[in-house]
């Protein structure tokens, strides 16, 4: 470890200069939007060294050197890291700390071991014959070698050659393990590489250190896009992909774009659209969301159109409204998603797309009035129950008043009606405190009502292939009960090899009570479908069950005249139930 505190070192980084300070060692010549000057690496004459300063990198695109501002020194002036940070700090004027605040970083191994894993993945991809695949992939995308080399894209190829080429760095075995680039063969215990014929995406800190990849497979292949799992320096939920490059972008903007994958990333930036992040291939976190609340208060959303794309879409709204940011959907034409888009459009298309986003829940406004529900009683009724997520995640006082008066105005009810749902459904559905008990239940683990996502819970604690289904199938609007609920939703956000002991860890005691209890009770031989649809089926029609209990305890109290509209609607609640349990859950595609 530097020593240094790690705000520090950013705020050192962000103030630095990289073309004034390289060019007091290169001559550098202005090409484009970058600066170009012969290699002081590989003493090339040639103007094949770039200096990126919208990356705050420098790369070589002949000897392949390349880093930041810090990995200049060190490598220029054989630096030790805490020597370069205290030298560009004593250049732009920041006061260091001469006393250490802390020892050596015990992580520090494995940031070693991944970085020494892109370097090789890196070559491996520009130079083997066997990435003559990942290569041509990258052209039929039209990502060339100059594109991608200052990126850091790697091939991780079929075999052991990765782990020969690590052990003769001296790095051991224990060390790729911790840092999630190898794993053990179940059958005989033998160790083998993690990534497997994949075109790998370094993942890169705030500090722009490689803390893991992101691997898509070449061919055929399941998952299509695999990460590093967790580790002591990748934690998925507290990244995102190309923050380290965007946050300067994002801050004179004002504003962040987000998109879905990779390559729309580096579509976007390529055609100057320079402030986009992306998730790391699962639903948006909290912690995400905070880390662009410390650019930024504008996001807009550009995830695709599809069904997925709009579920994700209302996810990540949802829970950047309860971060207090504002939030703008911005809709692709059908059958496009940004990469596209931005190769065949450019930069225009995009800023164009972006400039007529509307705010979350004007779309979904705009959404449920194509479907029609705004016609009839039980559709304005639905309507309600979809927006209710939205407008109860908006943090914001004001844009809470906001969309409660927008969407009584739009379905044709009081205020007051809305702000009583808001509150009653509150009541009859009490929250939980901060160790995930009721509030009024004192020491009690688990919701008795919740027996639906409790099944759900214990499919995906066994069978984890089922979590990206349940997260397909469950509506976004599902009323989930209970620390059980909470785990559902942990669960089916997460990837298929997020571990029991990795989970423990980030819930509260009563959910490690409630899941040492379901690992315990196994499975068994029992139907996984069955169980999954029957435990669907019982929380999608919660509401509707709710909505007939309700008219039966009112129907006796209102005049003659108004019993049959309520029996009319009471006879609709049963056919949208009898639909329920005929309705197939389509889960047979997530056998293995």
């Amino acid at each position: 470890m530097s020593g240094i505190p790690e705000d520090l070192i950013e705020q050192v980084r962000d103030a630095a200069d990289i073309v004034e300070i390289v060019g007091e060692s290169v001559e550098l010549k202005r090409t484009g939007s970058d600066y170009r000057g012969p290699c002081p690496f590989h003493g090339g004459k040639n103007r094949n060294f770039a200096v990126i300063p919208k990356k705050q990198i420098f790369y070589c695109f002949v000897c392949h050197e390349g880093g930041d501002v810090f990995t200049f020194f060190m490598k220029h002036h054989g630096m030790e890291y805490p020597t370069a940070v205290r030298e560009v700090a004593r250049r732009v004027g920041i006061s260091i700390p001469d006393r250490p605040t802390g020892g050596p970083d015990p992580r520090e191994p494995l940031f070693t071991a991944v970085s020494a894993a892109a370097e090789w993945y890196g070559r491996r991809l520009r130079e083997a014959d066997d990435a003559k695949p990942a290569r041509s992939y990258l052209a039929s995308r039209a990502i060339s070698e100059e594109k991608h080399g200052p990126l850091g894209l790697g091939y991780a190829p079929r075999g052991n050659d990765f782990l020969d080429a690590m052990g003769k760095l001296g790095i051991e075995n224990n060390v790729l393990l911790d840092a999630g680039l190898a794993v053990v063969r179940d059958e005989d215990e033998s160790l083998r590489p993690r990534f497997w014929n994949r075109l790998l995406f370094p993942i890169r800190d705030l500090r722009g250190r490689i803390v893991g990849f992101g691997g898509r497979v070449l061919g055929d292949g399941e998952p299509k896009y695999l990460n590093s799992p967790e580790s002591q320096v990748f934690r998925k939920r507290q990244l995102l992909y190309n923050l380290d490059s965007a946050k300067h972008a994002i801050r004179k903007a004002e504003s962040v774009v987000v998109v879905e994958g990779y390559f729309d990333v580096l579509r976007l930036v390529e055609c100057g659209i320079e402030n986009v992040v992306a998730p790391l291939g699962t639903a948006l976190t909290e912690e995400q969301a905070g880390l662009m609340k410390r650019y930024c208060q504008d996001v807009y959303l550009l995830y695709d159109s599809d069904t997925a794309g709009l579920k994700a879409t209302f996810r990540a709204a949802d829970e950047l409204l309860r971060t207090g940011l504002r939030v703008v959907v911005a809709t692709l034409p059908t059958g496009d998603d940004p990469d596209t888009l931005a190769a065949s459009g450019g930069a225009a298309a995009i800023r164009s797309l972006l400039d007529d986003g509307i705010d979350v829940l004007e779309r979904k406004l705009q959404l449920l009035e194509r479907k029609g529900w705004f016609g009839t009683l039980s559709g304005r009724r639905r309507s309600l129950d979809r927006l209710l997520p939205t407008i109860r995640a908006a943090s914001d006082p004001v844009t809470q008043d906001l969309y409660v008066s927008r969407t009584a105005e739009s379905l044709g009810i009081s205020v007051e009606a809305v702000r009583r749902e808001i509150d009653g459904r509150n009541r009859r559905q009490p929250r939980y405190s901060a160790s995930g008990a009721r509030p009024d239940s004192g020491s009690a683990v688990g919701d008795p009502s919740a027996n639906g996502e409790r099944l759900l819970v214990r499919v995906m604690l066994h069978a984890p292939e089922y979590r990206s289904r349940i997260r397909e199938l469950l509506p976004e609007d599902a009323e989930l009960r209970g620390v059980e609920g909470e785990l559902v939703t942990l669960l089916a956000n997460s990837d298929s090899e997020l571990s029991f002991s990795d989970l423990l860890v980030q819930v509260s005691e009563p959910a490690r009570t409630i899941l040492s209890g379901l690992i315990d009770q196994g499975l068994g031989e029992q139907d996984r479908d069955a169980i999954v649809e029957g435990s669907l089926m019982q929380i999608v029609s919660r509401p509707l069950e709710r909505e007939k209990r309700e008219i039966d305890d009112r129907i006796r109290f209102v005049p003659e005249e108004k019993k049959g509209e309520l029996l009319r609607r009471k006879t609709e609640l049963g056919s949208e139930l009898r639909k329920l349990k005929a309705f197939k859950w389509k889960l047979d595609s997530s056998r293995r």
